[in-house]
C-alpha cells in the first residue's frame, strides 16, 4: 500500500526558518516584522506548490531587500542633473559622512564647553552666512516654498504683496504660487501683464498696505520676444522691502548658467531677502534658505511659524557639509568636460561589447533641471543601448537584491540612452555593471 505524503506537512516551521543563519542576520538589519512576512510569503508560495518546502529559507531571504527604507539607490542617467523625481542634488561625500554622524545624539542645540544650551544649527548658519557675505543674516526652513510661506506671513499677512503677472508661476505637483501665497493671509496684487511689467507697474499699486514687493525668476520656462520685467534695483528704489525667490540655489553667478539669478547679485541690487532651495545647484539637501537684512531676517526666524518649518538634525549636518566641504556631485556635474564625457562613453561601451552587448555611443544635450537654467544646453555623451533593456535595468534581480543600484536613463529614437552628465566618474564601474547583469 502507498501511503501519500501531505507536502504541506514538509514546509518548515516558521520559528526554524527564522533560525536559518541568513534570516536571523536579516532581522537584526531589518526588523523582525519585515522578515516574518518574507517567510510567510514564501511558506504560502510552498502551500501552493509554487516553491518546494526545502526552498523556504532560501526564497525568504532573496525576497528581502538591501535596506529597511522602500527607497532605492538610483544612477540618474536620464540627462537632467536635478531630477526631482530622482531627489535632486546627491549629497556628497562630505554631507553623507556628516549626516551619519548626526543619525546619532549630537550637540545641535547644546554647548559642550559650557554645559548649557545653545543655537540650534549655528555651525550650518555661519556657513551659510560665509558663502553668501552679501548677506547680513540668514536662516533655514525645510523647503524654497516654506521659506516663501514664512516670510509673506512675517511681513504680509493682511496687507498686499506686489507681483508680476508673468511670475504668478506653478510649482511642481500643481502647486501655485498665488494658492501658496494666499494660504498666508496676504492679498497679492497682480501688475503688468504676462509678457511685460514695468518698475511704473509696479510704483503705481505700491501704497500703505504693502508688505512687499515679491520678484520671483520663473525658473522652468521662458518667456521670448516682446517681454519687459524690472530689475532687483528698480525695485529696490519703490520705498518697499523687495522679497526676491530665485529658487534655483545659485548663490553666486556661474559662467556656464549666464540668464540664472543668484542669491549674492540681488542682494547686492537692493533685495531686502532671498530665498532659495538648497537641493538644487547648491547641491546639498532639501532646504528652503533665507538671506537678507539683519533685521527682517530676524523678524522671520521668531516668527510662531518658524517652529513648525525648522529642518532636523540631519539637514543641519548635510548643509553645512555642502557648504564648508568640497565641491558636491551637482557642481562636479555642470563643469564636467563634454570631451570627457565622449571618452567615459566610449570605455563603457568597449566593456560592454567585450560582454556581447550591442551598444554605441552618442552625443548629447543635458539638461539643468529643478527649474534651473531653462532652456540652457549642456553638451553631454550617453551610452546607446537597446530599448528593451530600461526595463531591467530599473528593476532586474540585482536591483531588488540590493546588489546594483537602478539605472534610469531616458528612450530617444527607439534607444535607450545613459547620459553620463549627472554620473560621478566613480559610479562608471557599477554602470558598466549593472548593465552587463540587466542584459543576462
Amino acid at each position: 500500500m502507498v501511503t501519500l505524503v501531505d507536502v504541506r506537512r514538509l514546509i518548515p516551521r516558521t520559528d526554524a526558518v527564522l533560525a536559518d543563519a541568513r534570516l536571523a542576520d536579516a532581522e537584526q538589519r531589518l526588523g523582525r516584522p519585515m522578515v516574518l512576512a518574507a517567510v510567510r510569503a514564501a511558506q504560502e508560495q510552498a502551500r501552493a506548490g509554487a516553491i518546494e518546502p526545502g526552498d523556504v529559507p532560501e526564497v525568504a531571504a532573496a525576497s528581502l531587500p538591501a535596506t529597511a527604507s522602500s527607497l532605492t539607490p538610483v544612477i540618474n542617467a536620464t540627462g537632467v542633473v536635478l531630477h526631482t523625481n530622482l531627489g535632486r542634488a546627491p549629497l556628497s561625500a562630505a554631507a553623507r559622512a556628516a549626516v551619519q554622524a548626526a543619525a546619532g545624539c549630537t550637540d545641535l542645540e547644546f554647548d559642550l564647553p559650557a554645559g548649557v544650551r545653545a543655537k540650534r544649527g549655528r555651525g550650518m548658519l555661519a556657513a551659510l552666512l560665509a558663502a553668501v557675505p552679501a548677506a547680513e543674516a540668514v536662516h533655514v526652513v525645510n523647503n524654497n516654498a516654506a521659506a516663501l510661506v514664512l516670510a509673506a506671513t512675517a511681513l504680509a499677512a493682511g496687507k498686499e504683496i506686489v507681483v508680476s503677472r508673468g511670475e504668478l508661476i506653478e510649482i511642481g505637483d500643481g502647486f501655485r504660487l498665488p494658492d501658496l501665497i494666499e494660504s498666508t493671509g496676504a492679498r497679492i496684487r497682480e501688475v503688468g501683464t504676462t509678457n511685460r511689467t514695468t518698475a511704473a507697474d509696479y510704483a503705481a499699486a505700491v501704497g500703505p498696505q504693502t508688505g512687499f514687493v515679491l520678484k520671483v525668476h520663473p525658473s522652468n520656462y521662458r518667456i521670448e520676444g516682446f517681454t519687459a520685467s524690472a530689475s532687483v534695483a528698480e525695485l529696490a528704489n519703490l520705498g518697499v522691502p523687495v522679497v526676491g525667490d530665485i529658487g534655483s540655489g545659485l548663490l553666486h553667478p556661474h559662467p556656464l548658467l549666464p540668464d540664472e539669478p543668484d542669491a549674492t547679485s540681488w542682494l547686492n541690487a537692493g533685495a531686502a531677502l532671498v530665498t532659495a532651495s538648497g537641493d538644487k545647484l547648491l547641491g546639498g539637501p532639501q532646504a528652503g534658505l533665507l538671506l537678507g537684512r539683519a533685521e527682517v531676517v530676524a523678524q522671520l526666524s521668531r516668527h510662531p511659524l518658524a517652529r513648525a518649518l525648522r529642518v532636523d538634525k540631519l539637514t543641519v549636518a548635510a548643509l553645512e557639509a555642502t557648504l564648508a566641504g568640497p565641491r558636491p556631485p551637482v557642481v562636479e556635474a555642470l563643469a564636467a568636460a563634454a570631451d570627457d564625457l565622449s571618452g567615459r562613453a566610449r570605455q563603457i561601451a568597449t566593456r560592454l561589447a567585450a560582454a556581447n552587448i550591442e551598444v554605441t555611443t552618442v552625443d548629447t544635450q543635458a539638461a539643468v533641471g529643478g527649474g534651473g537654467a531653462p532652456g540652457q544646453p549642456l553638451p553631454s555623451a550617453a551610452v546607446s543601448l537597446p530599448a528593451d533593456l530600461a526595463v531591467p535595468l530599473r528593476t532586474g534581480e540585482h536591483v531588488r537584491r540590493g546588489e546594483l543600484p537602478a539605472v534610469v536613463g531616458r528612450i530617444e529614437g527607439g534607444r535607450l540612452l545613459l547620459d553620463l552628465r549627472a554620473v560621478p566618474p566613480a559610479e562608471d564601474e557599477r554602470l558598466a555593471a549593472a548593465i552587463i547583469a540587466a542584459a543576462r
